[in-house]
Order: C-alpha cells, then sequence, then structure tokens
C-alpha cells in the first residue's frame, strides 16, 4: 500500500514538472516571437513610413471635404510592401502612440491576420487587419480594423491611451494611407462597447440603422467613454473603427474616427 501511495505521489510529482517545464517553454517562445514581430515591425515602419512620424497630430479639420485637387505626400512604398505581400493594402498611423502599421486583408481567411505577421508567417502579436466585409479602399459607411492589445505598447494596445481625457481631446486624427490617397479622419469618441462583430451586427446599408449608430458613437452608453463634442455626423459620412481587446474582462475597446479629407498622393 505504502509504495503504490509513493508511486502515485512521484506520478503527481512528475506530472506538475511537466507542466511546468512546458509551460515555461511556452511563454519563453511566445516572448521570443513577440520581440521578433516587434522589431520587425519597427523595421518596417522605419524604412518604408519614416515621414509619417512627421505628421502633426492637431491638424485641425472642421468639416469633411471631398478629394482634394492638391496632391499629397505619400511616405509609404506600396510598390515593396506588396511585393513583400500581396494581401497589405494600407497604412495607419495615429500620432502620439506605437500606432504605425500596415494594414492587411486575407482572401482566405477573414482572421488570418489575428495570429500572423504581415509576412504571413505565425506569430502571436498577429498584425493590424480588416474582413473581408469590407472593402479595400474604405468606401464603405464603416470599416472596422482589429488588432491586439499587447503587453509590450505594440499593435492597438495604444488606443488605451484615448481612456485619458486629456490625451483624448489633444489627438484628434487618425492618418490612413492607401496607394494614391490619404485618408483624415477626426477621433468621434472612444469608449468600452461589448464584443459583438459590428459589421454582422448592423446593416448599414440602412439609412436608418446607419443613423441610429452615428448617434451611439456621438453618444455612447459606456461607463468609459470620450467624446468630442460639437461633431455633426451624417448619413453621407464615412466611419473608421478601431478595434482592441480590453485590459480586463469581456467586450471591445473602441476608438471611432469619421473622415473628412481624402487626399489624392502621387
Amino acid at each position: 500500500m505504502k509504495n503504490k501511495r509513493r508511486i502515485i505521489v512521484i506520478s503527481i510529482i512528475i506530472l506538475f514538472a511537466i507542466i511546468f517545464i512546458g509551460t515555461s517553454i511556452y511563454l519563453v517562445f511566445r516572448g521570443i516571437d513577440v520581440i521578433n514581430a516587434k522589431n520587425e515591425y519597427n523595421k518596417i515602419a522605419s524604412s518604408y513610413a519614416g515621414g509619417i512620424s512627421d505628421i502633426q497630430s492637431n491638424t485641425e479639420i472642421t468639416a469633411p471635404t471631398d478629394i482634394d485637387t492638391k496632391v499629397a505626400d505619400n511616405p509609404v512604398d506600396f510598390d515593396t510592401l506588396t511585393k513583400q505581400n500581396p494581401d497589405i493594402y494600407s497604412w495607419i498611423y495615429i500620432p502620439n502612440t506605437n500606432i504605425n502599421y500596415p494594414v492587411c486583408q486575407s482572401a482566405v481567411d477573414d482572421n488570418f491576420y489575428l495570429d500572423h505577421d504581415i509576412y504571413m508567417n505565425y506569430s502571436y502579436p498577429g498584425a493590424i487587419y480588416s474582413q473581408l466585409c469590407n472593402k479595400k479602399d474604405y468606401s464603405d459607411r464603416v470599416t472596422v480594423l482589429y488588432g491586439h492589445n499587447m503587453a509590450d505598447g505594440t499593435m492597438f494596445a495604444d488606443l488605451h491611451k484615448f481612456e485619458n481625457s486629456e490625451f483624448f481631446d489633444e489627438n484628434k486624427n487618425i492618418f490612413v494611407y492607401t496607394k494614391g490617397h490619404k485618408l483624415t479622419y477626426k477621433i468621434v469618441s472612444a469608449f468600452v462597447y461589448d464584443d459583438r462583430h459590428i459589421m454582422n451586427s448592423f446593416d448599414f446599408s440602412d439609412d436608418k440603422v446607419f443613423s441610429d449608430y452615428l448617434e451611439m458613437i456621438k453618444n455612447p452608453h459606456s461607463v468609459s467613454k470620450n467624446v468630442r463634442e460639437k461633431l455633426d455626423l451624417a448619413v453621407d459620412d464615412k466611419i473608421i473603427v478601431l478595434s482592441t481587446c480590453l485590459n480586463s474582462g469581456e467586450g471591445r475597446y473602441l476608438v471611432q474616427g469619421v473622415l473628412v479629407s481624402d487626399e489624392r498622393t502621387e
């Protein structure tokens, strides 16, 4: 009987040791994966979008405009990027944050870039991406971009900076580059939302549904929210939604902006 108990105790100890070692190995490799992904994104950002950092964060744009007749600078080398990965179709930049990344969309798997990097390799941090329900030219009434809330501040983690009212007030714009266009969005609101799939939950082709959605983002029912005051929205507006995980609990943290400028670029 004693020998049997001893064998059971030893077996349990060995099992816990195996679990501990396996978990440690997983965390080490995940950490390496995060570091490698961060280094690769930094290299891409410095190589292809260095000029983006020169944009003034508080450029004041007060009213929606049609496509401007002037030609703006485009610091992103899309030809080089798309040779590396044809799924890269735009670039997002938010001043005073770490958000300065290519945006991808897979033609075969909506959530491929949830855990794959811009080189299409498996990577825990994933990439910034949209799903097939959205067009790549940002012409939909609502376009949703997803990104992880990484503990090291990469991907879309810095969206949570907009929880601070002072930061929200001082940082107003989201910039998106595509091949041939520079899109400027004014941030409407930032708030905690539930975990529903926005594009599947609302029929934005319906004017009433879209109008109600615009009212919601101007007056979100959330205990954690910041809203840009005196900003009118209409059914002919284009909205961008940046979505990431909360720091704790279920739901999503959303930063929503309205298109105020679409400039042609070289």
